[in-house]
């Protein structure tokens, strides 16, 4: 259930005088920004991109990396397929999830692991533009000439044990994700990196479909 969580993949703002992130300096304009965002999910019903994976572990020098195509429609139907270095696919539709790698396939509630649950809500959130909504978490809005930085720390101690931190970084051309960053209470990071991203294109129900 771990290697699921961390596949994925915002926030009620608490400006903070913590130090800004390395190229990025404390948000202008909080009240401008969560209004455009809004608006801009509003006006998105699918999504399809391109992501690439990297796990970082302490323990390997090397990352781990893989690939594969995203797919997002309203409402909180999610589909990310793995195909490079291995085929997996992970499929949530509503709180229904349906996980499938080249030997099983399993089905299960999101609602029976609060970590899960919580990760899927943090990303059905970047998409529906109520990203800084979500109570269970403190966050902090940073910007620079073309991002702008989510930083959401957890509260809850079941998160914390998983999560130190998720960064997440928005674009300002669209404000779509353009990359999750999730750092683990042990140091290690998964960053999942979206690219090539289409717009209320041909996305059906059809892709969401969970045996």
């Amino acid at each position: 259930m771990r290697n699921y969580v961390l596949l994925f993949f915002t926030f009620f703002s608490l400006m903070s005088f913590a130090q800004a992130p390395k190229g990025f300096t404390s948000i202008k304009d909080i009240a401008d920004f969560k209004k455009k965002f809004a608006e801009a999910s509003k006006a998105v019903n699918t999504i399809k991109s391109d992501f690439t994976q990297e796990k970082n572990l302490s323990v390997l020098s090397e990352k781990i990396k893989s690939k594969g195509v995203f797919m997002f429609m309203k409402q909180n139907r999610t589909r990310m397929e793995y195909t490079s270095p291995f085929k997996y696919l992970l499929v949530i539709n509503g709180d229904k999830v349906f996980i499938k790698d080249e030997q099983k396939s399993n089905s299960f509630s999101s609602k029976s692991n609060k970590i899960f649950e919580n990760i899927n809500k943090i990303m059905i959130d970047c998409v529906q533009g109520t990203a800084l909504e979500n109570k269970n978490f403190t966050s902090v809005v940073y910007e620079n000439d073309k991002q702008y930085l989510l930083e959401l720390t957890p509260k809850l101690k079941a998160f914390k044990d998983f999560f130190k931190k998720i960064n997440i970084f928005i674009d300002k051309k669209d404000y779509s994700v353009n990359k999750f960053d999730m750092i683990e209470a042990s140091g290690d990071n998964t960053v999942i990196t979206f690219t090539n991203k289409q717009f209320n294109t041909n996305v059906t129900d059809a892709n969401f479909v969970v045996k």
